[in-house]
């Protein structure tokens, strides 16, 4: 959380594998916020559209007590040459979604990238259970997917909520990001 005057930021780092839709989510979610409550999606990305460094929307979200609150919204490069960069955007961040893909062929890809974020978060010395976290099963249109409890089993070890998602046809972007606002609001709440 990062506090100045009345603004209180929330960091939320959309994070899995590569391809698996975060840009994407960013992209829906820039899509659905009126313009006045957002602003530019600053996209640092290959000729191919895929994200280097990362990806950044600020929304405004609500007024909580005498607070602005912000979401500070970043998505991180999946592909594994990126490892560096992924584990710097962490840093200082207050809630996650866990962006997996529901092909059945990057069942390893899913597990190997949430097994990344947990080492990640323990160089910060963050909880993995104890950070708010919304698991989205993202492509769910696509022929050969996993099933939602399969996906739930072998990767949800905190009960966390989950969202089945088409990121790509818009359906599911906004219904997570209203998961994690909502767990950020309650969040400011207990601490203001």
């Amino acid at each position: 959380m990062h506090r100045s005057s009345n603004e209180v930021a929330y960091k939320i780092v959309y994070y899995g594998p590569g391809l698996s839709g975060k840009t994407t989510n960013l992209r829906r979610i820039r899509d659905f916020i009126a313009p006045e409550n957002r602003g530019r999606l600053v996209t640092l990305c290959t000729r191919g559209e895929r994200t280097v460094f990362f990806d950044f929307l600020p929304v405004n979200f609500a007024n909580i007590y005498a607070d602005k609150v912000r979401l500070h919204l970043y998505s991180v490069p999946g592909q594994a040459y990126y490892a560096l960069s992924r584990k710097v955007i962490l840093d200082g961040v207050d809630g996650l979604v866990f962006v997996a893909d529901s092909q059945k062929e990057r069942a390893d890809a899913n597990v190997d990238n949430m097994e990344d974020l947990q080492r990640n978060l323990k160089a910060y010395s963050i909880d993995f259970a104890e950070i708010p976290t919304v698991l989205q099963f993202n492509k769910r249109d696509l022929p050969g997917i996993s099933d939602a409890e399969t996906m739930n089993s072998a990767l949800n070890h905190h009960d966390w909520p989950t969202v089945e998602s088409v990121a790509l046809g818009g359906k599911g972007p906004a219904e997570t990001l209203k998961r994690i606002a909502s767990m950020m609001a309650k969040r400011h709440v207990r601490e203001g």
